[in-house]
């Protein structure tokens, strides 16, 4: 019996890695393309780019672990079922519940890390990347800038840049807003760049072959226009970019932290209901691994297909009606049409129970 059971748990085991890796690499090509960009086009240091990118890691995998144990029960299960191995199994009068078993231990223990991954590791990594991106932006300010939109990043000035280039900028403008019902001070300039200054976190702009309407201190309706080859502007970026100050946000907090901020909203009388649909996404999510694996198993068996195309058309109609519901259910949560603690659970219990019926049938008949 228990050469039986190593047995299939290598047959799964060796899906599930090739599976994850797969759908990381396929995830990751989309993330790329932005690096890529980020470094030849934004000037952006290789090292914090990394940084990014592996940070960006851990959220995806709380979604591809999931999906790549649930292709891979279907894809290995159903190869031994159509191979009449499961038939010959139960001929021999082993019950099929103990080949089940093993699985959905094993379903258990990926879900219970994934608990330890959706509550410590994810949140540290999303926090860090926020702060990652701010030191980014105060080093490299084009890096987070994009062209053809109105930029209101920083302290007093909105700007609005035609093209950026690396840390070359083209035909740049500048507003100044002089307070209600007066006109704005203008600066225009055919070519900028930006002079970053880290510690003080601030950016000087240094402006090239422009002009600047200069509001009349004696009266701020009238303007003199002043033309100038070189123009150096200061850019204050404080209320921005002290990423020691940064607040968290829900996705950034544990769970115990999430718990600590419930109880701070409610001595304060406000409904703190989004953290919790924050708190029951988190578990529910992680359990998912072993949902799809109770379901998986008993539909690997019953339809009895080699065909991985068979498979893969099951496991993307699982995928999407299970991750739709849940987006369903966290919006009626967030909206307050249903209870978090319910509402985020649907989708599992749903599932699961299909899952444990099929599973019943499949053992009992």
């Amino acid at each position: 019996m228990k050469i039986i059971r190593t047995y299939f748990l290598k047959e799964f085991i060796g899906p599930l890695f090739l599976a994850l890796i797969v759908l990381n690499f396929i995830f990751i090509l989309g993330y790329l393309v932005q690096i890529t960009h980020l470094i030849i086009n934004k000037g952006v240091d290789i090292s914090s780019v990394l940084k990014l990118f592996l940070l960006r890691i851990p959220a995806l995998l709380i979604y591809l672990v999931p999906i790549a144990a649930l292709l891979a029960i279907l894809l290995s299960i159903g190869r031994l079922s159509s191979d009449n191995e499961i038939v010959t199994i139960r001929a021999s009068g082993i019950s099929l519940f103990r080949i089940i078993l093993p699985f959905l231990i094993v379903g258990l223990i990926l879900s219970l890390v994934m608990v330890i991954l959706n509550d410590r590791i994810i949140p540290y990594a999303h926090f860090a990347m926020r702060k990652t991106l701010i030191e980014v932006g105060i080093k490299n300010p084009t890096a987070a800038l994009e062209p053809g939109v109105f930029i209101n990043s920083f302290d007093k000035y909105i700007l609005f840049i035609y093209s950026i280039e690396a840390n070359k900028l083209h035909n740049v403008h500048i507003y100044e807003p002089q307070g209600e019902s007066k006109p704005a001070r203008i600066i225009v300039a055919r070519k900028g760049e930006f002079i970053a200054i880290p510690e003080k976190n601030m950016v000087k702009l240094k402006l090239m072959d422009g002009s600047a309407d200069e509001p009349d201190p004696d009266n701020p309706h009238i303007f003199y226009k002043l033309n100038f080859k070189t123009y150096f502007l200061t850019l204050n970026m404080a209320q921005n970019v002290d990423s020691e100050a940064i607040e968290k946000k829900p996705k950034d907090m544990t769970i115990c932290e999430l718990k600590q901020e419930i109880e701070k909203l409610k001595s304060k009388g406000i409904d703190a209901a989004p953290l919790l649909t924050e708190i029951n996404k988190k578990i529910s999510l992680a359990f998912s691994s072993f949902v799809f694996i109770l379901l998986g198993l008993p539909l690997a068996v019953i339809t009895r297909r080699r065909e991985k195309s068979i498979n893969f058309s099951i496991a993307l109609i699982i995928i999407c009606v299970y991750y739709l519901l849940l987006l369903a259910c966290q919006t009626l949560s967030l909206q307050g049409y249903l209870d978090p603690i319910i509402a985020l659970w649907i989708p599992n219990i749903l599932f699961g129970s299909l899952g444990l019926w099929l599973t019943y049938r499949l053992c009992v008949y």
